[in-house]
């Protein structure tokens, strides 16, 4: 009962910690113009809280045009704390003053709503003032060879390239020299993305990086390995995301829960050492280099022998 009171406590004092927050970079912008709408929630280092999912429309008359990027600040004053910003570019085709409504956050099943936004549209000015014009006759001008040139040039010099190729095709063939025995080259096969991981790690640990102290260079290039391998293994992007999202992403993969807590250990030690300044302890940095590769081992790729020909023939 206490240890359910004391766990409690802690999740209701870190979603006081969460903080969210929209901005628009234009209040006013014109019609077909576009602008960005800041999403920022302030919370933890390792706290996991879900973006609003946004469709193709904010509102009826306000359209999301893409998804820009996504940066993580920590906060310089305590950097257990950081603040993630993800853009989003939106616009609009009519006029008016539109109300833009709180977006939902959630972190442990506890909502965080953002504040509303007024956007307002323009159109643009006409000058009705001025009185209307005929449409003036054509102007009769002389035509020279010159001109005749000018407008014709792209045909001339695509008949020249054109008489060039054929003269070039020509000399080339009738000079070029037979070959009796081409060589085959010879055709590697694809090495799998664990194998490369597994490599890849080997060399990182006989670097000796973080025993010289080099803590942020080692860890950059432990996250690189596991990113690239990431990429390759279940095809989904990693080097755009932040450590959220890509635990986010793993959701939907065939990963058990012991590997995926693993990887989340890995790189939100990365992220501290790279961004918080952090130096780890020798026992945390060969752990990190360990797990990474329980992590690819775990989760390589199992190659299914094919059974030998002429098995099914006996049977």
């Amino acid at each position: 009962m206490l240890l359910i009171l004391i766990v409690s406590l802690n999740k209701k004092a870190g979603a006081q910690n969460i903080q969210v927050e929209a901005k628009l970079e234009q209040s006013t912008i014109r019609i077909g113009d576009q602008t960005y709408l800041h999403l920022l929630v302030h919370q933890p280092v390792k706290a996991i809280v879900s973006f609003p999912q946004l469709t193709d429309t904010l509102i009826s008359k306000i359209q999301i045009v893409k998804a820009g990027k996504t940066d993580t600040l920590f906060d310089k004053a305590n950097p257990n704390f950081i603040t993630i910003n993800k853009e989003i570019a939106i616009t609009g085709f009519d006029e008016g003053t539109y109300t833009l409504p709180s977006l939902n956050f959630v972190y442990n099943k506890e909502s965080f709503k953002t504040n509303e936004l007024i956007l307002q549209i323009t159109s643009v000015k006409v000058d009705t003032t001025k009185g209307i014009y005929d449409i003036k006759q054509p102007i009769v001008v002389s035509y020279t060879l010159i001109d005749w040139l000018k407008d014709n040039w792209t045909w001339l010099l695509g008949s020249y390239l054109a008489l060039f190729l054929i003269v070039g095709l020509v000399l080339y063939f009738t000079k070029k020299p037979k070959v009796k025995n081409p060589v085959k080259k010879e055709i590697l096969p694809d090495i799998p993305p664990h194998v490369i991981a597994l490599n890849n790690l080997k060399a990182l640990r006989e670097k000796k990086l973080w025993q010289n102290e080099d803590f942020k260079l080692f860890h950059s290039e432990l996250t690189d390995i596991l990113r690239e391998y990431l990429e390759k293994r279940f095809q989904i992007k990693t080097h755009e995301k932040t450590t959220e999202e890509i635990i986010i992403s793993l959701k939907r993969l065939d990963i058990n829960e012991e590997n995926k807590i693993i990887l989340k250990q890995i790189l939100v030690l990365a992220d501290l050492v790279k961004f918080a300044k952090e130096k780890p302890l020798p026992s945390e940095n060969e752990e990190s280099l360990e797990n990474a590769l329980v992590f690819v081992l775990d989760t390589q790729k199992v190659e299914t022998p094919e059974p030998p020909k002429g098995e099914n023939e006996n049977v």
